[in-house]
Order: C-alpha cells, then structure tokens, then sequence
C-alpha cells in the first residue's frame, strides 16, 4: 500500500510562511488549515504541516530545535529540469529565503538549496532519469 507522508515543521509566523510558500507554488489544503497549522500539498502522496512553534511543541517531548542555528531535517523536492531548479530557488531567495550552499552540478543531477523563512532547509533536485535506470 503507499503511504502519504507528512513532515512537520515549527514556523515563527504561519501566516508569512504561507505567503512565502504560495509564492513558490505550493496549496494549502484548507480542511487541515487553523490558527495553528496548514497542511502545504506537495504531491499526491507528501504533504508538509507547517505548525507555529508552541503547537509543534505539544507533539514532542523533547526540545524543539532553533533552525536558524541547527539543521535537524533536509526537505527534498524534485524538480522537472534544471530550469525549475533555478526557478524555484531563486524564487525562494527573492521571497526573503537565503542560500543554503552552492549549486552542485553533477552532470545528470543538479540541484541548489536555500532556507526557508524559519531556517529550514530545502534541496531542490533534477536528476536525468535516463541516466538513473
């Protein structure tokens, strides 16, 4: 059977996190949507909760990592071509994310990072999947 994942994420500000995600293209399923958290479609199949930090912290005994200082997870994201790579980062850096480290080209893998509002990283990745098989 496949599974749904989700991924969660502390945010400071839900609702400029919001914007800056809808800004690179994402939804958000209203049904999972309150003061409190959004659901943010990334597929069919992987979702990521963007919960403001004192919710995320009702889910986890432990203490909850400062992302601008500590990376405690990578999101990847697949993209179509190394064009959308580009695009979507450097849409990224221009809604007030920052960059993660330097474009790794690896011939038939490209990809480049930035953070997010909150300090979370992103890796946005074209892999040529003639090469792969």
């Amino acid at each position: 059977m496949p599974r749904l994942t989700f991924v969660n994420l502390p945010v400071q500000d839900l609702t400029k996190s919001v914007a800056f995600f809808t800004g690179l293209g994402f939804e958000f399923n209203p049904a999972f949507t309150d003061d409190n958290a959004t659901c943010m479609v990334v597929s069919e199949k992987a979702f990521v909760m963007l919960l403001v930090e004192p919710f995320f912290a009702t889910f986890t005994t432990k203490e909850v990592t400062n992302a601008t200082t500590h990376t405690g997870v990578i999101m990847g994201v697949s993209a179509d071509s190394r064009e959308e790579v580009d695009a979507l980062v450097d849409r990224a850096l221009v809604l007030g994310g920052s960059v993660a480290k330097d474009p790794k080209d690896e011939g038939f893998m490209y990809g480049r990072s930035f953070y997010d509002l909150d300090g979370h990283a992103w890796e946005v990745i074209w892999m040529d999947a003639a090469s792969v098989g």
